[in-house]
């Protein structure tokens, strides 16, 4: 009685902070993730993971968040850490002037968007073109200067698309009934696609800055947290004519699932999968399809947990001095723990392709999950979609991530061997 009590209130948990609208509830997924006392980073132990100047014992809040992922209520700070915003040997008073600093930035930038498309911060979002082929406005009320070079052009040209995706963006949560919130996760990536001039805007960008949006209150804070998470995903999206950004991520899966289990990898092969392009949507967007909302945040923690690295906010920030405190032989045991599971396994191999990801391993952990249906049942790459398909609020994102670590560890072994 008590394990059902236990899991209807975690249930009811989660749905206050993630409400879903009535319409939408039947049909959507029901969350794996609870919080767990002990196991769960709650907002106790996160508050006494920091010293009195408020440097953070980063080591300590890994362990806890791969036990058993944040508690909802901290979320966002935490991110701010995983993803490398901040870092954690600063202090609380470094940490609110470079917050003030970034703030100051942001609006910068948003107020240069604004001047030429004044719906930006607005509270509103546009779903039609802003201009046509021709780079004429359809509208001149909605442009603020006419487009005088490319990049404007190419810009304004997005605008709509990103705001025909913001309407699809997570719609049975309540939250994005608003409009204001809407347009919060618009301003952002309109913002995010003037900045970026090479890549700009993808469609499914949206996915990952949308859970930022939420759980960040502050629009210029979840800008930078999901510049910092595009940082680590932002060649997923690039695209030509002839190749696809993620496709050096599928390529190492098909080698990892050659190493670990060639049987299988020899199957899809034969079935014309062998480039594993029915995993392209996995790593796109970070498993946003194949997990409920809770549970997306669940394993993207896990993941950024698992990946982290002390040198990540001076990766960023700082590149020289990542690239110094990186030499294998200055790494001590105590400098190790402050490194995630994974990433600790590829500092000690020399291991640190960035297409080896553990999004990478989960998905062949998924693989191997699905192993034997895979070999008897698929006999086409739509067979394969399919029997993936149904992993669907059906899978462990904590099993996942333990069992990625087992074939990283497979993988890297037999790797080695081969040297």
């Amino acid at each position: 009685m008590w394990k059902v009590l236990a899991r209807s209130s975690g249930a009811t948990e989660l749905n206050d902070f993630y409400p879903i609208r009535p319409e939408c509830q039947a049909d959507a997924p029901a969350p794996r993730f609870k919080p767990r006392a002990g196991k769960t980073l709650s907002q106790r132990r996160w508050n006494s993971s920091f010293d009195a100047e408020g440097h953070l014992n980063i080591a300590k809040v890994l362990r806890r968040i791969q036990r058993g992922g944040v508690h909802p209520s901290i979320k966002g700070e935490v991110w701010e850490f995983l993803l490398g915003c901040y870092d954690p040997n600063s202090t609380f008073e470094e940490r609110t002037e470079l917050k003030n600093r970034r703030r100051g930035q942001y609006d910068m930038w948003k107020a240069e968007c604004q001047r030429m498309v004044p719906m930006i911060g607005s509270g509103k979002f546009i779903t039609t073109p802003l201009i046509d082929e021709d780079g004429y406005p359809i509208d001149k009320s909605l442009i603020g200067v006419q487009p005088s070079n490319k990049k404007v052009l190419q810009w304004m040209q997005v605008l709509h698309q990103i705001g025909l995706d913001v309407n699809r963006t997570d719609r049975a949560l309540v939250f994005y009934e608003s409009e204001a919130n809407q347009a919060k996760l618009w301003d952002v990536l309109s913002v995010y696609a003037w900045l970026d001039d090479d890549i700009g805007y993808v469609q499914g960008m949206n996915d990952i800055c949308s859970p930022l949006i939420i759980l960040i209150e502050n629009e210029a804070d979840s800008y930078w947290c999901f510049d910092r998470a595009m940082r680590r995903m932002r060649e997923n999206f690039r695209t030509s004519a002839s190749s696809m950004g993620v496709q050096s991520q599928l390529a190492t899966l098909s080698q990892i699932m050659k190493t670990v289990d060639p049987k299988l990898h020899e199957h899809l092969e034969d079935l014309d999968g062998g480039e594993y392009l029915f995993a392209f949507r996995m790593l796109m967007v970070l498993f946003r399809r194949e997990f409920s909302f809770a549970d997306t945040l669940y394993l993207w923690e896990l993941i950024w947990g698992m990946e982290y690295n002390p040198n990540i906010f001076a990766k960023y920030e700082e590149p020289e001095r990542a690239k110094a405190n990186a030499s294998p032989q200055t790494l001590s045991d105590k400098i190790l723990k402050q490194y995630g599971k994974f990433e600790r396994k590829n500092v000690k191999t020399g291991n640190a392709e960035e297409s080896s990801a553990l999004a990478v391993f989960v998905v062949a952990s998924v693989l191997e999950i699905k192993h034997r249906r895979i070999l008897n049942e698929a006999k086409g790459v739509d067979d394969v979609v399919q029997i993936l398909g149904d992993i669907t609020s059906n899978l462990d994102a904590k099993k996942a991530c333990e069992e990625a670590l087992k074939i990283q560890k497979k993988y890297l072994s037999k790797a080695q061997g081969k040297k």
